[in-house]
């Protein structure tokens, strides 16, 4: 692994402005990101842009205020992740406080329905909506539309996905992505995009005369769940999403946000008072996938629909539980993949395939993930779609950067039409469907399509890196102020700092998890670090080069700096 700086030098003439109390290191860091004043880095929602040029809002809001003032059954068709989920939550949610009354929603199983609003999930709606609206999915929906139009079901879809090259004629569409849209954002999650969509409803019902002054519904109260979707998702924390997402975790910690996302908070194990963007990725968004995964998502989207705290918590363990069933599967589904590359640091496929008929269609998203990871290249993991479909598979591919993994498949849809039955999704991940027969070739396919596009240069993994703390630099006060200065997240990645250090003593926590501590040789200064899963038989080496997050441990409510290890090169 090739470790880069991303520190580099702020230029001329730009004004700084920074307060003295901003400790130069984090400037550093915030200069790295392009974030060169503090202006940059005040995420107040006065700041938030605004929905005018997100384009559909206007024949979407017109047909839902003819929806809400003519009573009409509305169904909000949610999609079985984590954004699907929370998007779904504020759709029902926001809706109701706008004046809906008859508002439902319904999520695919994916096991069922597919992906999206198919025409399998139209058919089982009984009893048949007036309004359907999609969250999160329906921009690949040709079919689904077209059949629920036939059914005399109105259509608004709002998504974020990329387009393919037809799109449902829906009677009104918002997505961020179409092409010639102006919306200055394109990283909208789909939570993100179904909350703009509420503020232009309720900027559009004010208008009309429909709020006493002073008596619009407030739409802030949804920004905990906004801020779960759009981390979870994984699309870039631009400036409007760090603006939503800081505004979420705000609520969160003054105790304000939804029943079920506290006791999701609470579950995991996490501090509400101390949450970060990384607590709603790696703790709370699990356990909501973990139900679309493996159960039914419908579990996910009732722990944030019920305003009661006993129900809640009821939910969140049932979702807590089948998350835990997620990562014992998802363990023993990686160790075979695992043996499938051979234990090695590399594979003769550059873009690689897996299939294994006892995997779970579920978690084969997952598997591609980790494997991506160790490889550092384009991974599409394959399951049987269902135990009754055994001839069709399904795949979850995960990529890396410089090879947009949507794009690869439409080229080779295009050069082997036939071969892939469904795909969608983004730059780093996607999905698709093919006939099980047809694997091997399109396994062929997928790595010819990787060995054009990629150079060896770009499947050399990097890791990334603000460059050496100085000496000293390692503080308490420091720590809090990274762990302040989100949200940190995916294209503003969390502050990691490489240096040369001495390993003055080891030991192992649990069997795989070492505790150290480590002496830096320009001031001899010690500092306690953990890396987890690090222990394969051998001690960490004398010296060697770290990459690490400076963080905070709280033990017994006494806190101190230490050293999160994420890379480690002996020297």
């Amino acid at each position: 692994m090739r470790v880069v700086s991303l520190r580099r030098r702020v230029p001329r003439g730009v004004p700084h402005g920074w307060s003295a109390t901003v400790h130069p290191v984090l400037q550093q860091v915030y200069a790295a990101r392009g974030v060169l004043c503090p202006e940059h880095a005040e995420y107040r929602l006065a700041r938030l842009l605004s929905p005018e040029k997100l384009g559909g809002l206007e024949r979407a809001v017109a047909l839902l205020i003819e929806a809400i003032r003519g009573d009409w059954s509305i169904l909000i068709a949610g999609d079985y992740d984590c954004d699907g989920a929370t998007g779904t939550a504020v759709a029902v949610r926001g809706l109701r406080m706008l004046g809906a009354r008859r508002v439902d929603y319904a999520v695919p199983n994916r096991f069922i329905h597919g992906y999206g609003l198919s025409t399998a999930l139209v058919e089982s709606l009984q009893p048949k909506p007036q309004l359907i609206v999609t969250v999160d999915n329906g921009v690949a929906s040709v079919a689904g539309v077209a059949l629920a139009q036939q059914q005399g079901i109105r259509v608004i879809v709002t998504d974020h996905h990329l387009p393919g090259e037809r799109l449902p004629a829906a009677d009104a569409m918002v997505n961020p992505n179409l092409a010639g849209d102006a919306f200055p954002s394109k990283a909208l999650a789909g939570v993100g995009v179904m909350f703009y969509l509420l503020l232009a409803l309720r900027a559009a019902l004010r208008e009309q005369g429909d709020f006493a002054p002073g008596k619009d519904p407030d739409l802030s109260v949804l920004l905990d769940l906004v801020a779960v979707g759009t981390v979870a998702d994984l699309v870039p924390l631009d400036f409007n999403n760090r603006v939503l997402v800081e505004a979420g975790l705000k609520r969160i910690r003054s105790g304000r946000a939804c029943a079920g996302v506290v006791a999701l908070v609470e579950a995991s194990k996490r501090s509400v008072a101390t949450l970060c963007a990384s607590d709603l990725g790696y703790a709370i968004g699990p356990r909501l996938n973990a139900a679309g995964r493996l159960e039914d998502m419908r579990l996910g989207v009732e722990c944030l629909l019920t305003d009661d705290v006993s129900q809640a918590h009821h939910y969140a363990e049932l979702l807590s539980s089948i998350n835990q069933e997620r990562r014992e599967l998802q363990a023993t589904m990686v160790a075979e993949a695992e043996v499938m590359v051979g234990h090695a640091a590399d594979t003769d496929a550059v873009g690689v395939a897996l299939f294994e008929p006892s995997w779970h269609a579920g978690v084969v998203g997952l598997v591609a993930s980790k494997l991506k990871e160790r490889l550092h290249r384009p991974v599409i993991a394959f399951a049987p779609a269902s135990e009754d479909a055994a001839d069709e598979l399904r795949g979850s591919a995960r990529s890396i950067a410089g090879f947009h993994i949507r794009d690869a498949l439409a080229m080779i849809d295009a050069r082997h039409p036939g071969l892939i039955e469904r795909f969608g999704g983004h730059a780093m991940a996607a999905g698709l469907s093919l006939k099980t027969v047809d694997y091997p070739r399109f396994a062929a396919a997928f790595d010819a399509i990787a060995r054009e596009w990629l150079d060896q240069d770009q499947l050399q993994a990097v890791q990334l890196s603000d460059g050496e703390l100085p000496p000293g630099a390692a503080t308490l006060e420091l720590a809090h102020q990274l762990r302040a200065a989100g949200p940190w997240g995916q294209a503003f990645p969390e502050p990691v700092f490489d240096n040369v250090f001495e390993c003055a003593s080891w030991r192992l926590m649990g069997e795989r998890h070492w505790r150290l501590s480590l002496r830096d040789p320009r001031d001899g200064s010690v500092h306690d670090a953990v890396m987890f899963n690090a222990y394969e038989g051998s001690p960490p080496p004398v010296s060697l080069r770290a990459v690490y997050e400076l963080v905070i441990n709280d033990w017994q409510g006494c806190e101190s700096p230490r050293l999160l290890l994420r890379h480690i090169e002996a020297l």
